[in-house]
């Protein structure tokens, strides 16, 4: 079974769309929902924000559901001065960048017996680079940084940039790295850029976040589909 996660209801809504035989079960506080993408088992389910919501959403996907593969989508701000608005950007790896224990001599983003870069599968970033040369559209890959804050500050914007080398940010998409990694499920993470994580990201995030959202849903059904 493959296991699609997003972070709002506007990211994982148009997944429900494409989704066949749909089935919802209630867990705890959130909605799960299972069917069938063309003849491919899914379960899809979206986490609400933070780090905390999504390392528990994997995590029920991983052992309640017995979910595979993950595959993330979402929305994101740019970092990278190339992203603009409604540009595709999956993560080759992924930091905590809120993580910060330099006190007892570790780098910033480290967690001993968990380390700090998770890097996503290597053949789910394949299929992610034919379906972006089928759809003949652009897609970029880089670090991608999450935290427990929504970013619109070009300081702060700055220091992430230069402490993980980022070329995005949100919020949610380390600790399912994190998680998925503790349990061996290969995982990817997709997102479309919602704002420039500057002092207008806000009102650009409100904006953009459905059309962004669902450039990236779009995406991910055909990497479904090629799975």
């Amino acid at each position: 079974m493959i296991g699609i996660m997003g972070a709002m209801t506007e990211e994982i809504e148009p997944i429900l769309e494409y989704m066949d035989d749909l089935k919802t079960e209630q867990i705890g506080q959130n909605r799960y929902h299972t069917g069938t993408i063309g003849k491919k088992a899914v379960a899809a389910a979206y986490s609400r924000i933070g780090k905390v919501n999504a390392a528990v959403t994997a995590s029920v996907l991983i052992e309640r559901f017995g979910i595979e593969k993950l595959l993330f989508s979402g929305v994101a701000g740019a970092i990278n001065k190339r992203l603009h608005i409604g540009d595709l950007i999956y993560a080759s790896t992924l930091v905590q960048h809120d993580v910060d224990i330099t006190a007892f001599g570790h780098p910033l983003g480290f967690i001993p017996e968990t380390g700090d870069f998770f890097a996503s599968d290597q053949a789910l970033n394949a299929i992610a680079e034919e379906v972006a040369l089928k759809l003949k559209i652009p897609l970029g890959s880089g670090v991608i940084a999450t935290g427990d804050q929504f970013i619109a500050d070009e300081k702060k914007k700055r220091w992430i940039a230069e402490k993980y080398k980022a070329d995005a940010v949100e919020m949610e998409g380390a600790a399912v790295a994190c998680v998925c990694n503790a349990f061996n499920v290969p995982f990817f993470v997709l997102r479309a850029i919602s704002d420039a994580a500057d002092m207008d990201a806000e009102f650009n995030f409100d904006a953009f976040l459905k059309s962004s959202a669902a450039i990236s849903a779009d995406f991910v059904i055909n990497m479904v589909e090629m799975l």
